[in-house]
């Protein structure tokens, strides 16, 4: 159980570990010393090595060092699915001494406009299949260098021309752009590996990451996230999860995006830092193609969401792997529901360790024992970390009662880029951030969280923000008032329902569904639009969401 420091707080065990490092640089170099040998990532069956995969982040690094002008600070924006070049890149920008911009490459041209413009990024590594949509907005960013990588870059020949060709030119996914700055990926590293890279010193507290969210507002905000945030996230990891784990012998399945903090700490990190074997699903939404991924290795812990859970398990293929080795199933991203979690115990034998936590916290904050799960909660408090509900006024409330989840400890974002009046919001002047959902904390030390942040929709693990998919309709010149809210689905556990006020009748769902796959990633469009005479208000004229999603759910019940 949770020690707790008074009536109101639970608290997780002492972080030890923190005094071995002194940037994410240093966790690195002693996993690639230890684990030399050891497979690390692999992805469509090509595997790196911890040795290779030193080696060829060190060439990254020497290109970016020798051949461009950038320096440590500056921000390097990496726009990859899953694939072995991401953790080349990675570690490559970081032992320059950069800071990585992870950025979703299902992004549409006005996003990614945006956050390589918010983020300062002077330089890019962008898949292929992107970099038409990259051509388009580069003029409004500050981006000076280019570097294009295709799918199967890091694979041994003949299998990287296959899979080049096959890309381009049977299934067209590249659509023809013209970037005449832009280095081929492999050049660079070809390049790098003629030069001497130097290692930069990083200190704990200097920013490593800018990880984008939107919070439950606006337009997106970069969080920065330390060294010292991210080495402490990997420890808490380690000491909630690693007990569970034969260090150098995992086999660990890694169909969630690497771009998403969720699966950057904890493979990129956690993982790596442990010595074992990630095995990269470039695009899990894929089935076929992931199954018969699956049914090539022998798999001992899977790190999954709810919908992942549910769509495998309704699967005759997936039913029969074997799945004798799998010992540990994580979930995260977003709510686990206690019926696939008991699906996926009876299909798999492997019950589903459910954990808690946001962006903001890099990300874990809670996390349900291995040996203790206790389902429908988000776990105990990890190493370093104090949890308090707190009221409207900031008061905090006994165990049982439901309020606000604050949480502290050395996980905790120093902050959001250039977004000083945004950060004093959400983080007090004591290290309590506030995270906008609503939790009970239980006697026994584990956490129920009762309702989530007010007005974002979860859809498939990814965050959606009302607001942003409101502006881009609301920009439709047939619009006179919308609000978008989050209803229930079967297959993504949320989707987006739009409520919209018409100019005239000649408007249809069709034509604004259009409208927004022009300006959203495909998870932000909405799935249901319904049109009124009027949107409920309140008395000062703010749309109520609150009651569109109490109305819908009232109508579905």
């Amino acid at each position: 159980m949770s020690e707790h420091a008074n009536a109101h707080v639970l608290n997780g065990p002492e972080l030890k570990g923190m005094e071995e490092y002194r940037s994410l640089m240093d966790v690195f170099h002693a996993a690639v010393k230890q684990y030399a040998d050891n497979p690390a990532f692999t992805c469509m069956g090509q595997t790196l090595t911890f040795n290779e995969l030193d080696r060829l982040s060190a060439n990254f690094a020497a290109w970016l060092q020798h051949e461009t002008g950038l320096q440590p600070g500056d921000r390097i924006a990496i726009q990859l699915p899953n694939v072995l070049q991401f953790p080349v890149a990675v570690f490559g920008a970081l032992r320059a001494g950069l800071v990585v911009v992870n950025t979703n490459p299902l992004y549409t041209e006005r996003e990614m406009a945006h956050q390589f413009k918010d983020s300062g990024a002077r330089a890019i590594l962008i898949l292929a299949n992107m970099a038409q949509k990259l051509e388009k907005v580069l003029d409004r960013t500050d981006i000076e260098h280019v570097l294009v990588t295709e799918l199967g870059d890091l694979h041994g020949l003949p299998k990287r021309f296959l899979i080049n060709a096959v890309v381009k030119h049977v299934k067209k996914m590249v659509p023809a752009f013209s970037l005449p700055m832009a280095v081929p990926f492999r050049s660079a590293l070809k390049l790098g590996a003629s030069r001497q890279h130097r290692e930069v010193e990083r200190q704990l507290d200097d920013v490593a990451a800018l990880q984008y969210t939107g919070g439950t507002t606006g337009l997106p905000k970069g969080t920065m996230l330390t060294h010292c945030n991210l080495v402490a996230n990997m420890l808490q990891a380690r000491a909630a999860i690693g007990p569970g784990l034969d260090e150098g012998k995992e086999v660990v399945i890694a169909p969630l995006p690497v771009y998403h903090i969720y699966t950057f700490t904890v493979n990129c990190l956690f993982l790596m830092e442990t010595g074992n074997h990630s095995i990269l699903i470039t695009n899990p939404r894929d089935l076929d193609n992931f199954v018969k991924e699956l049914q090539k290795v022998k798999f001992t812990a899977f790190i999954g969401l709810n919908t992942l859970f549910n769509a495998l398990c309704n699967r005759e293929d997936f039913r029969r792997l074997d799945f004798s080795r799998l010992h540990l199933t994580i979930s995260g991203g977003m709510a686990l529901t206690k019926a696939a979690a008991s699906r996926w115990e009876e299909v798999t034998g492997c019950p589903i360790a459910e954990g808690y936590g946001l962006t903001e916290t890099s990300p874990i904050v809670s996390f349900n024992p291995i040996d203790s799960i206790q389902l429908g909660t988000i776990g105990k408090p990890v190493a370093g970390t104090a949890v308090k509900v707190v009221d409207a006024d900031g008061n905090a409330l006994p165990f049982g009662e439901p309020g606000e989840l604050c949480v502290k400890g050395p996980q905790v974002m120093k902050g959001y880029w250039n977004r000083a009046e945004e950060t004093v919001k959400v983080l007090s002047g004591d290290g309590w951030f506030h995270t906008g959902d609503i939790a009970v904390l239980q006697e026994d030390g584990y956490i129920r969280i009762v309702d989530r942040k007010k007005d974002m929709i979860l859809v498939s693990g990814f965050n959606v923000y009302p607001n942003e998919v409101e502006d881009v309709v609301a920009a439709h010149p047939g619009v006179i008032e919308v609000a978008a809210v989050g209803v229930p689905d079967e297959n993504s556990g949320e989707v987006v329902k739009l409520f919209v006020v018409a100019r005239d009748e000649s408007l249809d769902e069709t034509s604004l569904r259009e409208w927004c796959k022009k300006e959203l990633a495909g998870y932000k469009v909405p799935k249901h639009v319904e049109f009124r005479d009027e949107l409920p208000k309140t008395n000062v004229g703010k749309v109520l969401r609150r009651q569109l999603r109490d109305e819908e759910t009232a109508g579905r019940a």
